[in-house]
């Protein structure tokens, strides 16, 4: 999404865990469902968007800006997930950022499971949450 707006934002981060022949079969887009990077991105993105409806008696809101970004580190045995949400309102989004990192998370694993039986989704967990403009 394109950012419009410097307001409240929130950053959340996990990972998944992973063999590095997996980790190299993803890079070399080699994994037969596609390009895992690309749709744990897209579905971390639309999951941010419908956070309000995916879990009960959260608010839905209006977010203007949503990024996910990915790292491996040079141990090259996991894929640290970013996050980031804004809204132009007076409320927090974390978890709407919280929800992206797990949500792409869970696409690289769905997108990854028949050649890896041992992954693991850990340590997702809110970075900061800023009250810019409020």
């Amino acid at each position: 999404m394109v950012d419009v707006s410097a307001k409240p934002e929130a950053v959340a981060s996990g990972e998944i865990r992973l063999q590095k022949a997996t980790l190299k079969q993803i890079q070399a887009q080699a994994i037969a469902k596609g390009d895992v990077l690309a749709a744990a991105r897209l579905a971390g993105i639309m999951a941010a968007k419908k956070t309000g409806e995916l879990i009960p008696l959260c608010h839905p809101l209006p977010i203007s800006h949503c990024e996910v970004n990915f790292e491996i580190p040079k141990s090259r045995d996991r894929i640290v997930i970013t996050a980031s949400a804004k809204i132009a309102a007076q409320t927090g989004v974390e978890m709407e950022a919280l929800t992206a990192v797990t949500v792409a998370a869970l696409t690289i694993y769905d997108m990854c499971k028949a050649v890896d039986k041992r992954m693991r989704i850990t340590d997702i967990r809110l970075v900061s949450k800023t009250k810019k403009g409020i």
